[in-house]
């Protein structure tokens, strides 16, 4: 989950800071002390107080005992993270250490601005990751970047509410299907209380990435490496679920479309919607601004012909190509991701951890705020569809937001759909395949 809007002046700020200390790419002595001590720079866009207390004290513990290897913490910020990185590419001040997210590595990563990590990745870090997870940060023949924090979508309930209605609750062995999660909603809606709210204000990642649990793919790649867009029959399950809810059913609120995660947690509170699909990170909002008393619990997204498969962007750490000290940057790296401190960054940022050891430390297993639910979805993770599609910025941004804006309110039907996503989008796709 990303940051709220910093100020303009905030993110001018952090910039400034970043090429400030962004003193480790370049030449001869810079990234060195007068001393000879190696000086890294690591940005990270960790934002919630218990992440970036968890980033700070990680790199305080390194310089503890690596006198001769130090790292300045820098804070970055989500909003404005692709601008603010291609700057300081372009002016040769990248931090040596990046935080990012896998979907932002495409054009960085073909555009020669991150180290290859291949060669440089202890084996013990390479193991411990799956390769679905590594998939996302590969482009090419190349690894840029190490995934190690990942969020699955799931359904927040409100307890009472689904309790007293006589449902089937669902699990992880037993998820509700598309069409009984859209039965569902309906038996849930009453006067003044509608059985879900779709938080769609941006709805590509959320259609793309639940969409794969019916077989939803939309870009296909060739064997020429050439990606064009199909929209077929799994494509509109989800989509057309959410329409029909919005629209014949009226078990999920209108007025929500426009809405972000954090906005539809007051009606959620008050009763208004009994079910909210959320990026599991929203728990610790829930925790903090939850009115006394209220209960609510952590169910899994609906499941498709492909079960419980939903794609994922995880965070990443990268390395400047531009570092004149690789190999130290990985070393810091590999600390910052060994099993116990990748447990303390997905506490902090209320995440799941990519490492198969981490992943399996008990404090994850607790029934308590969710985590054993969110645990049990790991497996099914994959590689967000348009992981290393390179034009889908512009694809999104131009196509498919406000054509599925428009989809989800019902202004267009879905063969308005179908040719938008896939005419218009393909012809932005050609541009950037020459």
């Amino acid at each position: 989950m990303r940051a709220p809007t910093m100020t303009r002046a905030a993110a001018a700020a952090a910039a400034a800071l970043v090429l400030l200390l962004g003193g480790c790419s370049g030449d001869g002595d810079r990234g060195r002390d007068a001393d000879g001590t190696i000086r890294l720079s690591f940005q990270s866009l960790a934002w919630q107080k218990e992440s970036v207390d968890a980033n700070k004290q990680l790199v305080q513990e390194w310089n503890a005992t690596h006198p001769d290897i130090q790292v300045d913490y820098v804070q970055g910020s989500w909003d404005n993270v692709h601008d603010q990185l291609l700057t300081s590419f372009e002016g040769g001040e990248a931090p040596d250490i990046i935080h990012d997210a896998s979907d932002d590595l495409a054009d960085f990563a073909y555009g020669g601005y991150l180290a290859d990590l291949r060669t440089l990745l202890p084996e013990r870090l390479a193991a411990d990751i799956p390769r679905q997870s590594w998939r996302t940060t590969t482009f090419g023949d190349g690894v840029y970047g190490v995934p190690f924090l990942q969020e699955p979508r799931v359904l927040i309930a409100n307890t009472e509410i689904l309790e007293s209605s006589g449902v089937r609750i669902p699990t992880p062995e037993k998820p509700w299907s598309w069409p009984e999660f859209r039965q569902i909603t309906g038996k849930l809606t009453e006067k003044g209380r509608y059985g879900v709210a779709w938080p769609l204000k941006e709805p590509v990642s959320v259609t793309l990435n639940l969409g794969l649990s019916a077989g939803g793919q939309l870009f296909h790649h060739g064997a020429d490496g050439k990606v064009t867009i199909r929209f077929e029959d799994g494509d509109h399950v989800m989509p057309g679920t959410v329409q029909a809810q919005v629209g014949s059913d009226r078990s999920a609120a209108r007025t929500a479309l426009g809405m972000s995660g954090s906005d539809t947690l007051p009606g959620f509170f008050g009763g208004k919607y009994a079910m909210v699909p959320l990026g599991f990170s929203y728990r610790q909002q829930i925790v903090e601004q939850a009115p006394e008393g209220f209960e609510w619990t952590v169910l899994p997204a609906p499941a498709g012909s492909d079960g419980l498969a939903q794609g994922v962007s995880p965070q990443t750490l990268s390395v400047a190509e531009d570092s004149a000290h690789k190999k130290e940057a990985v070393q810091f790296i590999d600390f910052l991701l060994r099993p116990r401190n990748m447990v303390r960054l997905a506490r902090g940022d209320w995440m799941l951890p990519t490492g198969t050891k981490a992943l399996a430390d008990p404090a994850l297993h607790t029934a308590e705020n969710g985590w054993a639910t969110g645990t049990a979805l790991a497996r099914a993770l994959r590689p967000a569809p348009a992981q290393s599609v390179r034009g889908y910025p512009e694809w999104k941004d131009k196509v498919a937001t406000p054509a599925l804006q428009e989809y989800y309110s019902g202004a267009i039907d879905t063969e308005e759909l179908k040719k938008r996503l896939v005419e218009d989008g393909n012809r932005v796709l050609a541009r950037y395949q020459r």
